[in-house]
């Protein structure tokens, strides 16, 4: 599917459910991932993760859709626009959008620690996953300077 399929689908759905036209731009974005879609306040655009659409179909992505175009709506309308907002909870759901997207196989992944950071006064010690320079901090509870080391990678699993 094309930015411009996109555009026609995302025109025909705001038409259909929610009575008003959608005067914007709506593209795939290829690099979401954690979401299934994001709308602009400022630009009013509406980006949608193509990954969501490759792997969970016109379903899924059609409630992606829904759910920031109830954003779309209510921001221009000036009401409630947030996921907190009743407004946009009680329009989500008669619409029939999703409130919280399907996640991605394999998930978020994470760093593991590489650092070992030791208080030289009381000896606190705290794990970082990226080195930072120790000149520039004292130890949170006493004061003191601190010291980094780094982990052994046999230790990081």
């Amino acid at each position: 599917m094309s930015d411009a399929d996109l555009q026609a689908w995302v025109e025909r759905i705001s038409l259909e459910f929610f009575g008003k036209p959608f005067r914007h731009k709506a593209v795939f974005n290829p690099r979401l991932r954690a979401c299934g879609g994001r709308y602009s306040l400022v630009t009013h655009q509406i980006d949608i993760s193509r990954k969501h659409y490759e792997i969970y179909g016109i379903e899924e992505t059609e409630k992606i859709i829904k759910h920031e175009l109830c954003h779309y709506h209510l921001h221009l309308e000036g009401k409630g626009y947030r996921h907190r907002d009743a407004d946009f909870k009680e329009l989500l759901a008669r619409v029939g959008g999703t409130r919280y997207c399907r996640a991605l196989p394999g998930g978020r992944r994470t760093l593991p620690y590489r650092w070992r950071v030791m208080c030289t006064g009381c000896g606190a010690e705290f794990y970082r996953k990226r080195r930072f320079d120790p000149s520039k901090y004292v130890c949170a509870r006493c004061h003191h300077k601190l010291i980094i080391l780094r982990l052994d990678s046999d230790r990081n699993s």
